[in-house]
């Protein structure tokens, strides 16, 4: 009964590296480390999502 507010794992953590990746490129052209090591979070999200399947 209480499954149906069950959020999706796989979504919530396309959602957050989307967001990562996002983050990353409008720091690009400002701070290029702290936009590099936004992109590094990304890669361990993207990680999280591929060993979910």
């Amino acid at each position: 009964m209480f499954g149906l507010f069950k959020k999706d794992p796989k979504k919530e953590l396309q959602k957050k590296y989307e967001r990562l990746l996002k983050e990353s490129y409008d720091l690009s052209t400002k701070d290029r480390k702290a936009s590099d090591l936004k992109r590094v979070e990304a890669e361990q999200v993207a990680d999280e999502l591929a060993k979910l399947g």
